[in-house]
């Protein structure tokens, strides 16, 4: 049914979902539909209502293109040499700049930085997180002072400083009694909205992105949240991580000539729509033959066994492990694929471990599980 973004924004506000999923091209609307959002659960536009806002607490968290035009740059144009990123001042970067600031979460921020962009790129917020200048320090005389990120880094930092807050948020709301809570500021929350997070990763982190966000939503208690993306594979990560199929909470966003749009729900199995299984096979083939096998090709290769054994109905992706040293080998794989949000160092694999990599790709895709599954 033909709606403006108006009317499917209130649908996705009417809903009794957790997750709404939705796959749109780029150029649909999916932006727009994201703002049509926020002023519909949260209509605030005047600076005495938004000050108000600060009292009794947001309605509504959203990340998108809006979202990153509140970061511009100082290049320092005369003197070349002090470069800075400003954050423009609002009602939204006000509070979560002040709470990040108050919970001291700039070693947060800059440890996912480094996760997802290069591990020696580090930001310094100024005294009042107004504004933010870059190193790359390496310990040695090599570091460099002030330095302007690229685009893509620079969009990964903004990412990282929402997420930064939305960890803290679902950690705060999951604590039952209001009281205990270390601030009210997000009492009133209710819906997270992501469009495209994910515009300058490369295909490893964005998994790891999805994977990780995934995690998240399954931890909160409370909040809803609506994901718009134009990416086949994180759309379909997010699918199989939250468990979509069953739910039914995934959906197609298109436009019509007319300038009306549809909602469709999207049925079917989102692994065979974009080759999920086979794009898993092929990092992992490819870092064996290259030996480049590195900490996050073990939580691929656990999402492979998983994606497996949901695609067939078994209970458990460990059911799939060789059966004589089923344990064994569930212990390698639980321990090296185990969170990539930590801040301790990471060990490369052992070459053992790198050894066992093969090994259970081998075990997988030779055996009756992955004949079953690509001859369905």
């Amino acid at each position: 049914m033909s709606q403006s973004l108006k009317q499917i924004a209130q649908t996705l506000k009417n809903s009794q979902k957790k997750v709404q999923l939705i796959y749109a091209f780029n150029g649909t609307g999916k932006t727009r539909l994201s703002r049509k959002f926020r002023l519909l659960v949260d209509p605030k536009e005047t600076a005495e209502e938004q000050e108000e806002q600060e009292d009794t607490g947001i309605e509504v968290m959203y990340y998108n293109a809006f979202t990153e035009d509140l970061f511009y740059w100082d290049n320092d144009l005369d003197g070349d040499t002090n470069r800075k990123l400003i954050i423009r001042p609002n009602n939204f970067t006000n509070l979560v700049l002040k709470f990040l600031k108050d919970q001291d979460l700039d070693g947060n921020i800059a440890s996912n930085l480094q996760h997802y962009t290069n591990k020696f790129l580090t930001p310094y917020f100024n005294g009042n997180y107004s504004e933010v200048s870059f190193s790359i320090e390496r310990g040695d005389d090599d570091t460099l002072n002030n330095i302007k990120i690229s685009k893509g880094e620079e969009s990964n930092f903004i990412w990282c400083v929402f997420y930064s807050l939305l960890e803290q948020v679902v950690e705060i709301l999951n604590i039952t009694e209001v009281e205990d809570r270390s601030t009210s500021q997000f009492n009133n929350l209710k819906y997270i909205f992501i469009d495209d997070p994910i515009s300058s990763l490369d295909e490893n982190h964005l998994i790891e992105l999805a994977v990780n966000l995934a995690e998240l939503i399954k931890k909160s208690n409370g909040l809803k949240f609506i994901i718009s993306t134009h990416n086949p594979l994180f759309y379909n990560v997010l699918y199989n991580e939250l468990g979509l199929k069953k739910k039914k909470g995934a959906f197609m966003l298109s436009k019509n000539e007319d300038g009306t749009f549809n909602l469709d729900d999207k049925y079917g199995d989102s692994n065979k729509s974009f080759s999920y299984h086979l794009y898993l096979k092929e990092t992992i083939e490819e870092a064996i033959e290259s030996n480049t096998i590195e900490r996050y090709h073990f939580m691929l290769l656990r999402n492979l066994y998983e994606k497996t054994a949901n695609f067939l109905g078994y209970p458990e992706w460990k059911k799939l492990l060789p059966e004589d040293r089923q344990l064994y080998y569930n212990r390698i794989i639980q321990f090296t694929s185990h969170s990539t949000l930590s801040n301790e160092v990471v060990r490369e694999p052992t070459h053992p471990e790198k050894n066992t990599v093969k090994l259970l790709l081998d075990n997988l895709v030779n055996s009756k599980y992955w004949k079953e599954e690509v001859e369905s």
